[in-house]
């Protein structure tokens, strides 16, 4: 008997309707928030700024819940610089993408865990697992390198895939500290895009460009080589 297939007896609809219900809640969510952009970030700002000393705290978790909502992390970080300068800022900003990873990736693995083992079969879960085990942390850490991919939506996906919590918050720490860095300190920097924190900022921003890219090229390499092999 096949070790790719589901167990036996295992009906895949229901599975595949919950995994399309849970796909059509982020797109939609995504449509909302990034293309029609119904939250006014500004007020969002404006109200936090009120909190006076207790803003920052209370700039963690909203920015948190909004990332997870698919907000541009970009804007987000830069209004972090823009309310708290570029050190505080950049920790902030940290913070919040921490606790946006973790929440995303507890959202993921409770809605989608199940039934995305139960589609891709036993073999392959067990492969998933023996990477995850292995390399999980390290993969957050690349993902957040790569260019042009939804911090959010991987998120959702590694909790999804089974990546304890643990690795998830970790590797975004870790991974997100360069990014961290450039979005907050161009968003303190707004009124003078020509000050040396703004040119340090593009400086950090073009060398994860080139990690990324080499990060993404190798992986892409790997992945064919095991198919192959």
């Amino acid at each position: 008997m096949s070790h790719e297939a589901s167990p036996p007896g295992v009906n895949r609809w229901p599975h595949i309707a919950r995994l399309a219900v849970f796909a059509a809640f982020l797109l939609t969510m995504f449509y909302l928030v990034a293309v029609r952009r119904v939250i006014d970030i500004e007020a969002v700002r404006a109200a936090i700024a009120s909190a006076g000393p207790l803003a920052p705290l209370v700039y963690i978790p909203v920015s948190a819940v909004l990332a997870t909502m698919f907000v541009p992390g970009p804007l987000l970080a830069a209004g972090s610089g823009v309310l708290f300068g570029p050190v505080l800022g950049t920790f902030v900003t940290l913070g919040s993408t921490v606790l946006t990873a973790t929440i995303a990736a507890f959202v993921g693995r409770r809605a989608g865990r199940d039934s995305a083992r139960a589609l891709i079969g036993t073999r392959w879960a067990e492969r998933i697992d023996a990477q995850i085990k292995g390399r999980g942390l390290w993969a957050v850490v690349g993902q957040r390198f790569v260019p042009g991919i939804s911090d959010a939506l991987a998120s959702y996906t590694f909790g999804a895939f089974g990546l304890p919590l643990w690795q998830m918050a970790i590797g975004a720490f870790i991974g997100s500290m360069p990014r961290a860095f450039v979005y907050t300190a161009l968003g303190a920097s707004i009124a003078d895009l020509h000050s040396p924190l703004a040119f340090a900022a593009i400086a950090v921003w073009c060398v994860m460009a080139i990690i990324g890219a080499f990060a993404a090229h190798r992986g892409y390499r790997s992945w064919r080589a095991g198919r192959k092999g």
